[in-house]
């Protein structure tokens, strides 16, 4: 059974607004404690199902890069992707964005795909025993700060 990890914020901003947000991967790191910021690849501009973009992460002194593929990508409602990593399912991050009284609910959504091995090299690369439970710290200050910066526009 895969590890999974869901947090859900609202916050008091449309989710057209929140989506274009969180879909921007190069102003990831804006929001994210571990990811720095990424680069669409392939002369993708933007998010499309079937794009990829190269993430960027840092965890103190250690720092990887990982590729990633969108698959779900309706705007206003839901942003996915998939990490894979030498042939093998890596992880699933999704996004997904609902009306709420005020604003919208956000909801973020860590899937684990790793095998044991794997789990094991990620140790090593990224300094993190228990990746579930350092996400889920991960995910709830990555939506305190999407808020803030998503509250303060309007």
């Amino acid at each position: 059974m895969a590890d999974q990890v869901t947090v859900s914020r609202e916050i008091a901003a449309p989710p057209e607004t929140l989506w274009a947000m969180v879909s921007d991967v190069t102003r990831m790191g804006e929001w994210s404690p571990e990811n720095v910021g990424g680069e669409w690849l392939d002369g993708a501009a933007g998010p499309t199902s079937g794009s990829r973009f190269r993430g960027t992460n840092s965890n103190g002194k250690k720092t990887w890069k990982t590729v990633a593929t969108v698959t779900d990508c309706v705007p206003g409602k839901e942003f996915a992707f998939k990490i894979n990593a030498g042939g093998m399912s890596i992880a699933e991050w999704r996004y997904q964005f609902e009306p709420a009284a005020g604003g919208c609910r956000v909801t973020e959504t860590w899937t684990d795909h790793r095998g044991g091995v794997v789990k094991m090299l990620g140790r090593v690369i990224s300094g993190v025993a228990d990746r579930a439970t350092h996400n889920r710290a991960g995910m709830e200050q990555t939506l305190e700060r999407l808020a803030a910066k998503a509250e303060s526009a309007n």
